[in-house]
């Protein structure tokens, strides 16, 4: 059966049988909207999405962050009896790369600590040769070091990390860590004040965002971010720090597109690595260990609580929250962040107490002295000249360098020091009182340029530079003065004095010894059509007096008539084969006209410090690849340039200097060991004077070539005597001995009246060394009539072989000492004529200063 059904169909006004959308064209146009909208996002969601996954994808599939080489000081030679703590040992061998044998094993090496002592075994990667070592102490000192071949008196230990090789277009510097190397004190600092939902939130915490919405908008001001961990490494990686909607926006998607490819841990690592804690020099601070070394010169895993919440603190603004130029910002900051930690139950209230209880205990901020940059620059120069810089970096070889962290540490603040004195003499010379109207004055400090300054240091016997220091702040100027050309200045004058002296060896004639005669007076000297007049100190002029003592008061025009007399060209071959090339044989030259640097000098003095040997300037021993092999290693150069007796000539004349000369503020400045040196000045102020056992330059002036108006005596001299006191204290360079005298040379007492031989009749006398043979044979009594009042007066004397030392003269310890230093007050005094001669040919006793050193700088050609 079958069964119709009839639907009735409206007839009814206003209804036309269509949808309630055709109905209401409001919602006809909504519905479109939406439509259009919706696809519209959704491609736009869909292409951000792909071209962030992409963007993410490429930047991840290498090394996330460039490797680079890591720059290793000198080894650091530990001897029994020294001072040191079994934990600086463990600290140093962590930034070494050793690991603790609890902590797993390491390819540097291990260590294992124990009562009283501590187990050193160097592994496959480590410098050294893996012979393992126990070291034991008490008191505070090095009781005994042994290893399986017996007792050593010495042991170094594997070279210090001081840097890296940067790139020269980032200026950066990160010490890569992996996530489980991050301590979880710091980890959970990071998390109380940065994202303490970091574990739980995919990337953007939503909450937090929305809060930190409506105070913006409440306040008409950004203050709060919101930014998840996350959120902030996607910044840093891939966008800009515009505060923008749209950045926000691709911030928060590539947050949520990094946490679907990374794990926490991952996240977290790239962003312990990434993140950017301040500034030091010219360097940005990138990463925790780089900020664990920067700020406390401390591993990771060492840090406090109170170090950690500093580090933590400080990220949310590194420049204004800098704890070397807001201590107390960052201090509250600090003190804030372990407040959250309390509140995360990171720590308790107690620890949390206890930590802000303690100062900010900083590393040094001077990073000359920990982070030695101009070294590195110089460093950096040397190895790209011979290996590649990107394949060093990458393969993350290992270079080995000749610093010494102590002794750099010595030199910066021996500059800081010297630098403030400097200042304090420059601003005294520019301050001016004027008149402005009756009875009225006015002070003022005249504007001008800073000083600056250069201290190079070195072993003499190796050519190893152990110290530099090219500026006076890194991080205002990189410019490194220590390889900077300047005018020698009167440090140049040894080499006339040499040339001198080398004349009792190359068969000219006359020969010159240290007590030979030569005119300071006013002087005209011409060289090709060009006429050269210098000037002494004052316009005050000695007349006739021995080389020796000359050069002890840096004389200028005895010093280029002597120049004169011996050859202008053998001065300046002499030079040259000492290093120090643009020299000219000028009479300008015998006083310092010519350039050179603090390096070129320092590698040049080797030839009086080192027997007459040169030995060139090196800043690294060896660069091995990752694995520890060598890829390449570093020799200097090796160059006779004097006989040794004619080195140790000079040697001994330098030390005149040093005791009663120009340079005798080095001896009011309390430093007391065996030295030789000589004072320069130019337009700037030098020093260059060595020990036994080490060699230093110093160089103040301005950039600007003006005039510095200042002395090397006043300048130089005290930053060389403030590095070598400190230097002396370190047990590595504490050793300096009296200077060796080679066989061919012969100590003589002369009269200091006469300049011949003493005799007891003539108990004046001071000791110049002579090469045998060149000594004076006539004694200050012989000779009868006119001929022996001549002899007294002038000091006329023969160049033979010297005979028997009269009897009952008393040797002396040093060269330039007095054998008589306390006289006899009831002896016979000296007659007039003697006295007259004593005015005019006084070779000074060294254990008397002059009453006031004349400057050394002369005038030249205009």
């Amino acid at each position: 059966m079958a069964i119709k059904l009839k639907i009735p169909t409206s007839t009814k006004t206003g209804q036309t049988g269509k949808g309630p959308f055709s109905r209401d064209p409001v919602l006809k146009v909504a519905l479109v909207v939406f439509l259009v909208l919706s696809t519209a996002t959704g491609g736009a969601f869909a292409y951000y999405y792909v071209k962030f996954g992409r963007m993410i994808d490429q930047r991840f599939k290498g090394p996330v962050f460039g490797n680079s080489a890591r720059i290793y000081a000198t080894p650091h030679a530990l001897q029994v009896g020294d001072k040191i703590e079994i934990r600086e040992i463990a600290s140093q061998l962590r930034r070494a790369g050793y690991s603790d044998q609890g902590d797993g094993r390491s390819p540097m090496g291990t260590f294992r600590l124990f009562e009283g002592g501590i187990e050193i075994k160097p592994g496959p990667d480590s410098y050294h040769s893996q012979e393992s070592a126990v070291i034991r102490f008490r008191g505070g000192k090095v009781d005994s070091i042994s290893s399986k071949s017996g007792d050593l008196a010495a042991y170094e230990l594997e070279p210090q990390m001081i840097s890296s090789l940067f790139d020269a277009g980032q200026r950066s510097k990160r010490q890569l860590v992996k996530y489980d190397d991050i301590p979880k004190l710091l980890v959970d600092a990071v998390l109380a004040i940065e994202d303490r939902r970091f574990f739980q939130h995919g990337g953007v915490n939503f909450i937090r965002l929305a809060e930190a919405t409506w105070v913006d908008v409440t306040h008409q001001r950004h203050e709060q971010g919101g930014s998840t961990i996350t959120m902030q490494l996607s910044r840093a990686f891939f966008l800009t720090p515009q505060k923008t909607v749209k950045r926000k926006l691709s911030e928060m998607m590539i947050a949520l597109e990094m946490e679907q490819k990374f794990s926490k841990q991952q996240i977290f690592e790239f962003y312990a690595n990434r993140v950017d804690l301040g500034q030091r020099g010219s360097f940005t601070i990138s990463g925790f260990a780089q900020a664990a070394q920067a700020y406390f010169n401390k591993d990771l895993k060492d840090l406090t609580p109170a170090e950690a919440a500093l580090i933590a603190g400080i990220i949310q603004a590194p420049s204004y929250l800098s704890p070397y130029r807001h201590p107390e910002r960052a201090l509250e900051r600090r003190n804030l962040v372990l407040e959250s930690m309390v509140d995360t139950h990171a720590i308790s209230q107690a620890d949390a107490e206890k930590a802000k209880a303690t100062p900010l205990k900083l590393a040094p901020p001077n990073v000359e002295a920990s982070d030695a940059p101009y070294f590195v620059d110089l460093l950096r120069e040397t190895l790209i000249s011979r290996l590649d810089e990107r394949q060093m970096n990458d393969q993350g070889y290992r270079i080995y360098t000749t610093l010494d962290p102590d002794l750099q540490k010595a030199a910066a603040s021996a500059v800081e020091t010297g630098m403030k004195l400097v200042d304090e003499q420059v601003t005294k010379l520019r301050t001016k009182r004027t008149k402005v109207g009756k009875n009225k004055f006015e002070t003022k400090v005249l504007p001008g340029p800073q000083a600056q300054v250069a201290l190079v240091a070195m072993d003499p016997h190796t050519g190893e530079i152990l110290a530099l220091v090219g500026g006076r702040n890194y991080g205002l100027s990189q410019l490194n003065h220590a390889v900077a050309k300047r005018p020698t200045g009167s440090i140049f004058k040894p080499f006339v004095y040499a040339a001198a002296m080398n004349t009792a060896l190359d068969g000219a004639n006359p020969v010159f010894t240290p007590a030979s005669m030569v005119q300071d007076e006013p002087s005209t000297f011409s060289y090709g059509d060009q006429i050269y007049e210098p000037r002494n100190y004052k316009e005050e002029y000695h007349g006739e007096v021995t080389t020796r003592y000359a050069l002890a008061m840096s004389l200028n025009n005895a010093t280029v008539k002597l120049a004169e007399q011996v050859g202008y060209e053998k001065v300046a071959d002499l030079a040259k084969s000492a290093g120090i090339v643009s020299v000219k044989a000028t009479p300008a030259m015998a006083l310092g006209a010519y350039d050179a640097t603090p390096v070129d000098m320092a590698a040049a003095y080797t030839v009086f410090a080192n027997s007459g040997e040169r030995i060139s300037a090196t800043v690294v021993n060896s660069v091995r690849n990752a694995n520890g092999d060598v890829v390449l290693d570093f020799k200097p150069d090796h160059r006779p340039v004097l006989d040794a007796r004619v080195a140790y000539l000079m040697t001994t004349m330098m030390e005149g200097v040093m005791n009663s000369g120009t340079a005798y503020v080095v001896r009011q400045r309390g430093f007391t060991s065996s030295a030789a040196g000589k004072t320069g000045s130019s337009h700037d102020g030098w020093f260059a004077g060595y020990t036994s056992n080490l060699l230093c330059i110093v160089w103040v002036g301005y950039d600007d070539y003006s005039d510095l108006r200042l002395s090397g005596a006043q300048t130089a001299a005290p930053i060389w005597a403030e590095f070598m006191k400190k230097a002396v204290t370190l047990s590595q360079y504490s050793n300096a001995r009296p200077f060796s005298q080679p066989s061919g040379v012969v100590d003589v007492q002369l009269d200091k009246t006469t300049n011949l031989l003493a005799t007891p009749s003539c108990p004046q006398t001071y000791d110049v060394a002579f090469i045998a043979g060149t000594e004076p044979s006539e004694t200050c009594d012989q000779g009868t009539g006119m001929r022996g009042f001549f002899s007294r007066v002038f000091g006329l004397g023969g160049e033979k072989a010297l005979p028997p030392p009269p009897p009952g003269v008393q040797p002396v310890a040093q060269q330039g000492t007095p054998a008589n230093a306390a006289e006899d007050p009831n002896k016979k005094k000296k007659g007039l004529f003697g006295k007259i001669a004593g005015i005019f040919k006084d070779d000074k006793p060294s254990n008397e200063p002059p009453p006031k050193p004349p400057d050394d700088s002369g005038k030249g050609p205009q």
